[in-house]
């Protein structure tokens, strides 16, 4: 029989590609990953591993039996869940939430889960959405808090159910003594925005091009409380989303951007999740706390 904690490690190395990365996430050595996933090999009677150059990767049999792991440790979640559903308290929920649903949803979430839910243990997380929805494939997170922003699509990982939370407008953001009108105005400017290789950044240059220019980046910040600075002082202009600004006034002059964009919110979890009681929960806390602060 196959034990699921080596079939977890033989699926972890089919999405993260190394032993030292598959340690590094499970808290474990390398070298006991490398004996356990010895010892699945033994177990499975077929090679799974194959040296290449320093690193190993999986044979035909090993990505065979990764799938397999991948549905043995979905039945294992749902199984879990059921059991779940009869019980007064489960399972810490695992969240991960991008920057600005961190600092502005997640505490009214948390107190209408306290009033619904006072027994449900949570634990929260910043992690921006690329590597979120990733770990949450890899199980490290049961729930995260992403965007997407209009005419871009992440990548699509199987077995992940998406729930949208609403629409967060994007505006233009300016020192509040700046008085340009729109995006074609600020082709000459030093603009500050998100690094490269995230959504944010994709869009907000495919912005600026199709206003004909390419944006002068001065400032790659990946924090936007750091753009609001920066970009308050003087020293830059960007692009913002409106739940950046939580419960504060904005310091900076915002001006509609053509068609009036909105990135979308939205939570996703592991299909085999959405039946647990605690998930539930848990969304419908961060639905109702966005429709109050845009309502």
């Amino acid at each position: 029989m196959f034990e699921l904690r080596r079939l977890r490690l033989l699926h972890e190395l089919s999405l993260r590609g190394t032993l030292a990365a598959v340690a590094e996430a499970l808290s474990y050595s390398p070298s006991t990953v490398s004996q356990q996933l010895a010892q699945l090999e033994k177990d499975a009677g077929v090679p799974l591993l194959v040296a290449d150059g320093r690193r190993v990767r999986l044979t035909g049999h090993g990505e065979h039996l990764a799938a397999h792991a991948a549905h043995a440790l979905e039945l294992d979640e749902r199984v879990r869940g059921e059991l779940e559903s009869l019980q007064t308290a489960g399972a810490p929920v695992r969240i991960a939430a991008m920057q600005t649903a961190a600092q502005s949803l997640l505490a009214p979430a948390l107190s209408l889960l306290a009033e619904r839910e006072p027994a449900l243990p949570v634990v929260v997380s910043e992690a921006p959405p690329e590597s979120g929805l990733f770990e949450l494939a890899a199980r490290r997170f049961d729930l995260v808090v992403a965007e997407q922003y209009p005419g871009h699509t992440r990548e699509h990982r199987s077995r992940i159910d998406h729930d949208t939370l609403g629409a967060d407008p994007i505006r233009l953001a300016l020192p509040s003594h700046d008085s340009a009108d729109g995006l074609a105005a600020l082709r000459d400017r030093a603009w500050v925005l998100e690094p490269e290789g995230t959504a944010a950044r994709q869009w907000a240059v495919q912005q600026c091009r199709a206003a004909g220019f390419e944006p002068t980046v001065r400032f790659e910040v990946s924090d936007l409380t750091a753009h609001v600075r920066l970009i308050a002082a003087g020293h830059a202009v960007g692009m913002l989303p409106d739940l950046v600004w939580a419960d504060e006034s904005p310091r900076v002059r915002l001006v509609d951007l053509p068609g009036s964009p909105s990135r979308e919110i939205f939570t996703a979890t592991r299909s085999s999740s959405v039946s647990r009681p605690a998930i539930r929960a848990v969304r419908d806390a961060l639905r109702d706390a966005f429709a109050a602060r845009a309502g």
